[in-house]
């Protein structure tokens, strides 16, 4: 029988470490091995105790989310940590979170003491198991990008590049982006399973680490040399072209599928619209969205990239690609800006 997956819960409220204790206590194959009531807390437990994940607010006294986050950077081997955040106060502080190395994020339904906070118990139950199973990798570096400011970017949207991913994707997008050049001479679309609430603030954040320009997907939004769209969390992103003009598109459909976005449906959109033009990049991330994308884009002609296992924080939706038979080229995210200008030219 394998051992439990050891679980330490930070929350700087009694009654939200009391429902996540519960909620996680009752999940098989996880124990709670103790609280912690703010960071320091959390830190002194940590080098006790050995947790496998830790589930993190934010928001705390005396030491915060971040804080903890930073500390642990220095440790040998530091658990991996889930973020439990409120979007609408905690938004920024959740996506530097997940970019200073945390695995998962799982949105509270409410910052307050009430019975609502039960109904994230499967997701968080979900989250820590993915993290359990995650690599830890470094965060991203905090730089100033120089930006191309006005003077118009020369290119062509007779190309088009298409990201994916999931687990470890806000750190791992942000390690890419800026690695790319301002000139990038194609559009580009990312799509990222991240709470709804989040993708404004990631765009954001992005933007001031790449020299491209970052934004994140609103309806009719334009395709263009030069800039990233970010899928906004909720809703699936599709591109669309005619002549030379290129946007994205926002849709709830279809309904049925198991993340919005989803990366599928970005994929095959760009396919409907660029066919063999298409350039594929699946990056780290749990179960195999973008697999059926992947299959279109090869089927069209186009080339598909994949995240090699030695950068990924989960080595799932790109193994899922490769193991198809898909991906033209594997390769770790260091290597992948450069892949990526060669199979846009």
């Amino acid at each position: 029988m394998d051992a439990p997956i050891r679980v330490l819960v930070v929350d700087d409220s009694a009654f939200a470490r009391k429902v996540l204790r519960q909620v996680l206590s009752a999940a098989r194959g996880l124990e709670v091995v103790d609280t912690a009531r703010d960071g320091l807390d959390a830190m002194e437990k940590i080098a006790e105790l050995h947790p496998d994940v830790v589930t993190l607010d934010l928001m705390m006294p005396h030491l915060d989310g971040l804080g903890v986050l930073k500390a642990l950077a220095a440790m040998p081997a530091p658990p991996r940590v889930v973020v439990v955040s409120t979007a609408e106060e905690e938004s920024e502080l959740a996506v530097a979170a997940l970019q200073a190395g945390a695995v998962e994020l799982v949105h509270k339904p409410t910052a307050l003491a009430t019975e609502r906070l039960y109904e994230m118990g499967a997701e968080l139950v979900a989250k820590v198991r993915t993290a359990a199973h995650a690599v830890a990798r470094p965060g991203v570096e905090e730089a100033a990008p120089v930006k191309s400011g006005a003077v118009p970017v020369v290119g062509t949207i007779h190309k088009v590049v298409v990201v994916g991913t999931s687990t470890g994707g806000p750190a791992a997008l942000g390690r890419l982006l800026a690695t790319l050049p301002a000139d990038f001479p194609v559009p580009l679309a990312l799509a990222l399973h991240i709470p709804a609430g989040y993708t404004e603030a990631l765009a954001r954040r992005l933007d001031k680490q790449s020299a491209l320009e970052v934004v994140e997907a609103s309806e009719g939004v334009e395709l263009k040399p030069g800039r990233a769209v970010l899928a906004q969390a909720g809703m699936h992103l599709r591109l669309n072209r005619e002549g030379t003009r290129a946007w994205g598109s926002l849709d709830k459909e279809p309904a049925g599928t198991a993340h919005h976005p989803s990366v599928d449906v970005l994929f095959q959109s760009a396919v409907a619209g660029w066919g063999r033009a298409v350039v594929g990049v699946v990056l780290t991330g749990m179960g195999d969205d973008g697999l059926a994308g992947a299959r279109a884009i090869h089927a069209a002609g186009g080339r598909v990239l994949t995240e090699s296992a030695e950068s990924c924080v989960v080595y799932g939706m790109p193994r899922a690609v490769v193991e198809a038979g898909l991906s033209h080229v594997s390769a770790p995210l260091d290597r992948m800006a450069g892949l990526l200008s060669r199979s846009v030219r």
